[in-house]
């Protein structure tokens, strides 16, 4: 009965909480609600059995990665209002495609049928294997292609943050690789021709 409260407690506040994360008008409150979600969802692993993968949730996400979106949404210097003023324009058609993706779900949930064998519950691993080494066996063996490609397509989305985002500043000193490399005598050194007398 205690597990099913929970069960129940973790999913409401994790699905009250990832909308308010892109309901919040402010961007900070978006992060602080999106770290209340990891930990919900961390709740929801525990519950299933899955103690090392909530463990990755809260030390990787929160830790990590949500602290991390949080300092680059203080430290950027992005005018918000700017950006919400152009959001009406977009209205219609971001309402046509929310009707489709609801169709489409109501459609999906409508035709789903539960089979009663998967309402069985099963301990997640076996009882001579530990957590960590079975999810490592199943996430290193069936799904290695898949592990492979969100890793690559995470390096993608790195470096297209980084493109996105720099900004070239005018004035700015910078090293040039190219230059101190090809440079010689005639641009390292320049002789003035001081006549007795006379400064510089």
């Amino acid at each position: 009965m205690a597990a099913v409260f929970f069960f129940y407690l973790f999913s409401a506040l994790a699905v009250a909480s990832a909308v308010m994360v892109i309901s919040s008008r402010n961007p900070v409150h978006s992060v602080l609600f999106l770290i209340l979600c990891f930990f919900n969802a961390a709740g929801l692993f525990i519950l299933m059995g899955a103690e090392f993968l909530a463990m990755i949730l809260v030390v990787v996400y929160v830790g990590a990665v949500a602290v991390l979106f949080l300092f680059v949404v203080m430290m950027l210097d992005v005018e918000f209002v700017e950006l919400r003023q152009g959001m009406l324009n977009y209205l219609p058609v971001g309402g046509v495609i929310g009707l489709i993706v609801l169709g489409e779900l109501i459609l999906a949930v409508g035709g789903w049928i539960i089979d009663p064998a998967s309402l069985r519950t099963a301990s997640p691993t076996p009882s001579d294997v530990t957590n960590t080494q079975a999810l490592g066996h199943v996430l290193y063996t069936d799904y290695i292609y898949y592990f492979e490609a969100a890793g690559l397509i995470l390096l993608v989305a790195m470096v297209g943050a980084i493109v996105l985002t720099l900004r070239h500043k005018a004035g700015v000193k910078r090293q040039s690789i190219e230059a101190q490399v090809a440079r010689g005598p005639a641009t390292a050194i320049e002789v003035i021709k001081v006549k007795p007398g006379q400064g510089i």
